[in-house]
């Protein structure tokens, strides 16, 4: 009840509003101003105006056998000058595509040509006998094609990718498709085996990612397709540590060392994806060489051969006391 008290009082005070003398001058003032616009609206309507328009275009009937390599425009850009009226029922009743018939124009020599002349001819005939065409662009359509099967070669990414901290390019880069075609009216050249993406920048990246690149052009060279979804693998880094035990190299025969500590802890981030996998076997190193060298009674400590998926690795001590002892040789 009290929301429609509300409703009720806000259509009371615009009633009220309206039926006073100011409001009933308002209410004139906007009759006029309407009935204004009905007339320069007819009178418009009735008048010659000029406007820019697009006029889609599409080739039909085109061979199977048939690659055409120019680019084909999507729109034609044409100047059209009628009364407001045909151009406004022109607007309203929606946009229709211009076909041109690929057999009523082909030449050959591998050149698709409509000519200007031609190409006038077929927006009059689009528009109606009524309107004038002022100006058409382009004025013609000169298209290259061929009917050469294509050659495929191989898609290299060209790409510049770095991951925010603590995560990891954790794969190889992949593309939707590893090859295109290439087409042209030329023959290729022998040495063109392969094609590159045009370059990739991306940098911050905290998840795998999908980007779209384009095939770098070649002029002249018809490529199918001409862009690739490239997908780069990324996830996280996480913190791990298994022990070490330390081994003495070079050491005599008839001698014996003792490590303290005997094994060491190593650290390291590893990928998400990998972190439940087995422990790699890793082994810390002294040299018993490095005796001589010591002045603090310690050894520096060294690790064996990582796996490039181990990163930040750090061990702790980095270097262990010893005792040497002497064997009893039998």
């Amino acid at each position: 009840m009290g929301l429609i008290r509300q409703v009720s009082g806000i259509f009371r005070r615009i009633y009220d509003a309206l039926s006073s003398a100011r409001g009933k001058e308002v209410l004139l003032f906007m009759l006029f101003l309407l009935i204004s616009y009905v007339f320069w609206l007819l009178l418009t309507l009735n008048n010659e105006v000029q406007e820019d328009m697009d006029v889609p275009v599409e080739l039909v009937d085109v061979p199977d056998s048939v690659t055409i390599i120019t680019d084909v425009p999507q729109v034609i850009k044409v100047s059209v000058r009628d009364k407001g009226s045909s151009l406004m029922k022109y607007r309203m009743g929606g946009t229709k595509v211009m076909k041109i018939n690929w057999g009523d124009y082909i030449l050959t020599d591998n050149k698709f040509l409509v000519s200007r002349a031609d190409l006038s001819s077929r927006v009059r005939d689009y528009f109606g006998t009524g309107s004038q065409v002022v100006t058409v662009s382009p004025d013609s359509l000169r298209l290259n094609y061929t009917t050469s099967p294509g050659r495929r070669v191989v898609v290299k990414v060209v790409a510049d990718l770095q991951p925010s901290f603590g995560n990891i390019i954790s794969g190889p880069i992949c593309t939707n498709v590893d090859s295109v075609l290439l087409y042209s009216v030329k023959d290729l050249p022998h040495s063109l085996v392969s094609v590159e993406t045009v370059p990739i920048v991306r940098g911050g990246l905290t998840d795998t990612t999908v980007i779209t690149a384009r095939i770098e052009p070649i002029a002249g060279v018809k490529m199918v397709p001409d862009q690739v979804t490239v997908t780069v693998p990324v996830e996280p880094l996480i913190a791990r540590k298994q022990y070490a035990p330390v081994i003495v190299k070079n050491m005599p025969s008839d001698m014996g060392m003792i490590t303290f500590p005997s094994r060491i802890e190593v650290s390291y981030l590893v990928p998400m994806s990998m972190y439940n996998d087995e422990l790699y076997d890793v082994n810390a190193y002294v040299d018993y060489n490095d005796v001589r060298r010591s002045v603090n009674g310690k050894l520096p400590v060294t690790l064996s051969l990582l796996p490039e998926f181990y990163h930040n690795t750090e061990m702790s001590p980095d270097s262990v006391e010893y005792i040497i002892e002497q064997r009893h040789q039998p």
